[in-house]
């Protein structure tokens, strides 16, 4: 089986300061990293909404780059900080965000995620065949 790195252009700095890829695409499967809702210039919005609106897009950024968009998704697991305090409104946004068929979904509450301020992780397996 061969995989390759999907690496938008534009993180391209990062990924190589980081040893690590945003995306592997791995046969008709693209798994992405964990993204939080960290903003274009690194800072983590204050707002619950804000990080959840952002952490979407960026996901959608590298499917992109992949040629699929957030329909190619197949299962996603959120990591929340304070889940019970904002899973409600992650959920609405998730329905702003996929159609259906929806992707298989895993919620889980967690003590603590790597950025200082994150209240969600997310991570995502997509499909090639969109």
């Amino acid at each position: 089986m061969t995989k390759h790195a999907l690496i938008p252009p534009q993180v391209q700095a990062a990924a190589e300061a980081l040893q690590m890829s945003p995306g592997i695409v791995s046969g008709n499967l693209i798994f992405l990293t964990g993204t939080t809702g960290s903003g274009p210039d690194g800072q983590m919005p204050a707002s619950a909404e804000a990080q959840f609106h952002a952490a979407f897009e960026k996901i959608g950024f590298v499917l992109g780059h992949a040629g699929v968009d957030l329909n190619a998704v197949v299962e996603m697991t959120s990591y929340h900080v304070g889940l019970r305090d904002h899973f409600d409104l992650f959920d609405k946004v998730r329905r702003e965000v996929f159609a259906a068929p929806y992707p298989a979904w895993t919620a889980v509450e967690v003590a603590g995620i790597r950025r200082p301020g994150a209240v969600v992780e997310i991570r995502i397996i997509a499909s090639l065949e969109g």
